[in-house]
């Protein structure tokens, strides 16, 4: 299971991906291996431009399996954080650090076009893959 980060989804929506990806993506949505967690709703939630497309959105992304936020998640993302600041990298975004510990308890992945993930990957305790949606750069 991989769990979606706005940075894939916003990709994802907008057609950016080739034939072989966009393939691959539908692959894993009609298996339900590509799921969703609050952090991720609510970025996606803060792009909608009005309440009408709010509705759609929402309404799209609860047809996906769910992972929720739990007492563990809350206290992995605030340890993820610690960790961060130890090497220089207290700030990346919250809403990353959260979908990254969701993953971690989850026993998943996450879908992404960004680099926060890798550093979130390489410099916690958080073990989660790491899948970029396509290689960095290309979109």
């Amino acid at each position: 299971m991989l769990l979606l980060d706005n940075s894939a989804w916003a990709r994802i929506v907008m057609n950016a991906l080739d034939d072989e990806r966009a393939a691959a993506v539908g692959d894993l949505i009609e298996r339900d291996e590509l799921a969703t967690c609050l952090p991720f709703l609510l970025e996606a939630g803060y792009s909608a431009r009005s309440a009408t497309h709010l509705k759609e959105i929402m309404d799209d992304l609860d047809l996906f399996p769910r992972v929720r936020i739990t007492n563990k998640v809350e206290k992995r993302a605030a340890q993820a954080q610690r960790e961060l600041a130890a090497v220089g990298h207290h700030r990346l975004a919250p809403i990353d650090v959260m979908i990254a510990s969701c993953a971690h308890e989850a026993g998943a992945g996450v879908l992404h076009y960004d680099s926060d993930y890798d550093i979130l990957a390489t410099h916690t305790n958080l073990r989660f893959h790491s899948e970029w949606l396509a290689p960095a750069g290309t979109l």
